[in-house]
């Protein structure tokens, strides 16, 4: 800026305009849908308001609508819907200067068409344009309901596009109807140190929930801190599983008691599947136990293990800039044919997206092939290990890679289908059904206070 003084206005507000241009030109999109969240009025947002309202009149109408979220609750004692919170809500952003065209409704009862038409008039927006947002049972309901009221017929008439009529049948069957009508279940136990924190892995939900409905089944998920298994032990805490996860994540925090799970799950033959960090848990586990490598570790925990397993590439041990040593982005991997991986993509040739600095060291590759761990995928340009998996075992895959950012309602990533299928063959095998209900949290009542409950994938 050439020693100028920054501000909100303009600098800022152009700045996110920009990248609101770039995100669209980048993919060449025909539509760039951006959400501000928060609520209106509050001293954060204020900027991100601001740059809307300046690219609206920029673009002009037809080019760019307003689509606003509010919420008309429902007063029970008195049986009665209130409209003052969207009206109130919909003048706050008037006075900011952004007026509203759609209106998405939150309610958990349908209202009459007087609400709607007072809501319209008061909020000034076509009564079509009034959408309710009904409370549902599972959130894949919502395309449904919105499209039973016209939603994206509105928005394409008010950007002035045309396109095909769409067909839900598909989206109503193999989503929908799934995840409300399960024919069977099966319980995950997801393993990290952030479990806490409701939205920490929730690609890693989304994406087995996905897996499920291909599989026509109920995903029941189970939380447990890394940590606690150090100090419980993780018999007592897997045990009533029928598939372990490890995600990814970074330092050196309840590591062992992720190597712990890992050598139940290889123990007890319970499917396993590794993401990131999680694959390079599963090596040192391997390395340890199977190799016979006394202190085999990453040199991100111990650099001065005498088995660095996993570590830098020596052209990576001398960069010193920032992020520099970050491997990013999505990769070529080429997939081992005879494979389970294989089996699941059904092809050699793969792209999937990473985020990490450390690697799986080569020089061990001979003894992990001896001791029944295969390289089942690589990265050839220096021949990286992207994907390993574990003989003999029913299922043990573990990469290197973040699938679950690729996974979708009707498109499943195929390692996260094949893992939840190979934990359902594991149920029948063992012939015991995952309970429901109060029964669940018995079943894993040893998990003591600081766990918590499984969570069923299944609705919000």
């Amino acid at each position: 800026f050439l020693g100028g003084t920054i501000q909100a206005i303009p600098h800022v507000t152009n700045e996110i305009q920009r990248r609101i241009r770039a995100a669209g030109e980048r993919l060449d999109a025909e539509i760039v849908i951006v959400e501000v969240g928060g609520t209106v009025g509050d001293i954060e947002g204020l900027p991100f308001l601001e740059a809307i309202r300046q690219l609206r009149n920029e673009v002009g109408r037809g080019n760019a609508i307003n689509v606003h979220l509010t919420l008309v609750p429902y007063i029970r004692a008195a049986d009665e819907l209130k409209t003052k919170p969207t009206q109130h809500s919909v003048g706050k952003l008037r006075e900011i200067g952004i007026q509203a065209d759609v209106l998405l409704c939150r309610t958990e009862k349908p209202f009459p068409e007087s609400v709607r038409g007072k809501i319209a008039q008061f909020c000034n927006v076509a009564p079509e344009a009034v959408i309710q947002a009904l409370d549902v049972k599972d959130v894949y309901e919502v395309p449904l309901i919105f499209n039973q009221q016209g939603l994206d017929e509105t928005i394409i008439r008010m950007l002035e596009l045309s396109c095909p009529k769409q067909d839900l049948v598909t989206w109503r069957q193999q989503v929908v109807q799934r995840a409300l009508n399960p024919k069977q279940a099966v319980r995950i136990a997801v393993v990290g140190k952030y479990i806490q924190l409701q939205d920490a892995y929730k690609s890693i939900y989304e994406a087995l929930r996905h897996a499920g409905l291909a599989n026509d089944a109920e995903v029941e998920i189970v939380r447990v801190d890394s940590e606690q298994i150090e100090r419980d032990g993780a018999p007592a805490l897997l045990g009533e599983v029928q598939g372990i996860l490890i995600p990814g994540g970074f330092g050196h925090r309840g590591i062992e008691g992720k190597l712990a799970a890992i050598r139940h799950a290889r123990q007890t033959q319970t499917p396993f599947f590794g993401i990131c960090l999680g694959m390079q848990c599963a090596v040192i586990e391997v390395a340890r136990n199977l190799c016979g490598l006394h202190g085999a570790n990453s040199t991100e925990f111990d650099p001065k293990t005498p088995h660095p397993v996993i570590s830098l590439l020596e052209e990576q041990e001398g960069v010193m800039t920032k992020g520099g040593t970050m491997r990013l982005g999505a990769s070529l991997c080429t997939v081992k044919p005879g494979t389970a991986a294989f089996q699941a993509y059904g092809r050699a040739d793969i792209h999937e997206r990473h985020r990490h600095r450390y690697e799986v060291n080569n020089a061990y590759r001979d003894r992990f092939t001896k001791a029944g761990l295969t390289v089942a995928g690589t990265y050839q340009p220096g021949d990286l290990v992207e994907i390993v998996e574990l003989k003999p075992h029913p299922w043990f895959v573990a990469g290197q890679f973040h699938p679950e950012f690729k996974s979708r309602p009707l498109s499943p990533h195929p390692l996260f289908r094949g893992f939840i299928g190979a934990a359902l063959k594991r149920t029948e095998t063992r012939d015991r059904r995952p309970e429901t209900g109060d029964r669940v949290q018995r079943a894993v009542k040893a998990q003591g206070s600081r766990t918590r409950r499984p969570v069923k994938i299944r609705g919000r």
